[in-house]
């Protein structure tokens, strides 16, 4: 099929769910330990609380603009539409760099995560990428994934969202028993006092705050499947502001009510984090409730990285910076040239192994921050350019994006610092995100040739 318009099959519930299941991810189950033994529960938690504040204050410049421009692609419409194509092209190809770190690494941690379960399928060891053995059953339950998620997504955005809206419905019951047997067996002299004798209150809590936009950052992915949506503009600004506050009311209710439930600095002192704290409370099966989080959450992640990756690269084919085969649509109305390439892309990267792509993630904050950035950019120059145009949905106070933006560029900055609380890996961090940008480059030189 042609290039034709995407069908809109997602209500509100299924969209919400695409954006907020694909935010909650999985990795901060395990990584509450050494979040709270390096900032203390005080500055996770104090973090989160910030940085879902700044996030909001992200989103609803994505709100307005998505609601003034639902097209496939989110930032790659708004910069074509605010600047032209050479920085609709940035936005892709930070996004694309971003999308695909995160779609590979899911390859390499499907398997891995199912390891701790199952130790057996460790066997068979293919090569070692940086002290890591990628093992070829491992390997092979996340390439497994990832096609069972491609032949999802391609028969159906659909099928694939009521997927995602019943994962999150699991997700949410299993969160609620964990808040309240949290809340209800635990006690706050478990979490007070919230930082160590040795920590520093205000700059733990700063420290983590572009940990925790990192953690927000598939905000997004509502914008990316805005074409898909059966819904008015209005509606399809509210799911995205709706995608950072369930997804951030999530992360800090759970994670206070385990602060809550033992001492936190015994969490720090543990393993496996959340799962390791409930079960040390004497409730293993709620233990195993957290470990189906992780397992749901990392499932939910892929899926929406994977659509939405689809519709970016159809997004920059659209615009003419990427071939035009990939704008066409297969017989069930779904990007299916694009979901393909999404689909190499993950398995080729994915082939590295976890202890390669683990460097590749750290520059997934780069890659978002710099997006978010230029889409705060675009609101701004089409405010500038429209002055007076009508709005489905508008921003007020007009000055709410522009502190996200400037909290945005300031992690950015921390973050190229070497040798700061956040920054890249050294120096592998620092090497993919030039080479990132060196193969942006040469790319761009190929697409501008292309027809408009």
């Amino acid at each position: 099929m042609g290039n034709a318009g995407l069908e809109k099959r997602l209500g509100f519930p299924r969209i919400v769910a695409l954006g907020a299941a694909g935010v909650v991810g999985s990795s901060w189950i395990y990584t509450a330990s050494p979040f709270f033994a390096k900032y203390g529960a005080g500055g996770v938690i104090f973090g989160l609380v910030v940085g879902t504040v700044l996030a909001v204050c992200v989103a609803l410049a994505y709100a307005e603009l998505v609601a003034l421009l639902p097209r496939a692609g989110g930032e790659v419409v708004f910069a074509d539409t605010a600047f032209g194509r050479p920085l609709a092209f940035v936005a892709g190809w930070l996004l694309l760099g971003g999308y695909v770190s995160t779609l590979a690494f899911y390859v390499a941690a499907t398997g891995a995560l199912f390891a701790h379960v199952m130790p057996a399928i460790e066997t068979v060891p293919l090569y070692t990428v940086l002290g890591a053995t990628v093992h070829l059953p491992v390997l092979a339950v996340g390439v497994a994934v990832a096609l069972a998620i491609w032949l999802t997504v391609r028969r159906s955005i659909a099928l694939a969202a009521g997927f995602q809206l019943a994962l999150l419905a699991a997700m949410v019951a299993i969160a609620v028993l964990l808040t309240v047997t949290g809340f209800i067996t635990g006690s706050a002299t478990n979490f007070w006092p919230p930082f160590a004798a040795s920590v520093e209150p205000v700059a733990a809590t700063v420290n983590f705050v572009p940990l925790a936009i990192a953690y927000l950052s598939g905000l997004s992915l509502v914008a990316m499947m805005a074409e898909d949506a059966d819904l008015t503009p209005r509606r399809i600004a509210w799911a995205t502001v709706a995608t950072v506050l369930v997804a951030g009311g999530f992360y800090v209710t759970v994670l206070t009510a385990t602060a809550w439930l033992i001492p936190w600095q015994h969490t720090a002192a543990m393993r496996f984090g959340v799962i390791d704290a409930f079960r040390s409370a004497g409730y293993p099966w709620l233990a195993w409730g957290a470990f189906i989080i992780a397992v749901t959450g990392l499932f939910t992640s892929f899926l929406a990285l994977f659509a939405a990756a689809s519709r970016l690269i159809l997004a920059l084919a659209r615009a003419g910076l990427m071939p035009r085969r990939l704008t066409g649509l297969n017989r069930w109305h779904e990007p299916g040239n694009a979901l393909t390439l999404t689909l190499a892309l993950a398995i080729g990267l994915g082939l590295l192994g976890q202890g390669a792509l683990v460097a590749f993630l750290h520059t997934v904050g780069i890659y978002v921050g710099l997006a978010w950035t230029i889409t705060i950019a675009c609101l701004y120059r089409l405010r500038g350019r429209w002055p007076s145009g009508s709005r489905p949905f508008r921003v007020r106070p007009g000055w709410l994006p522009a502190v996200g933006g400037i909290a945005t560029s300031a992690t950015l900055l921390v973050a190229l610092v070497p040798g700061a609380p956040t920054s890249l890996s050294w120096p592998q961090g620092y090497l993919i995100l030039v080479g990132w940008t060196l193969l942006g480059l040469v790319t761009y030189q190929f697409a501008r040739q292309s027809p408009t």
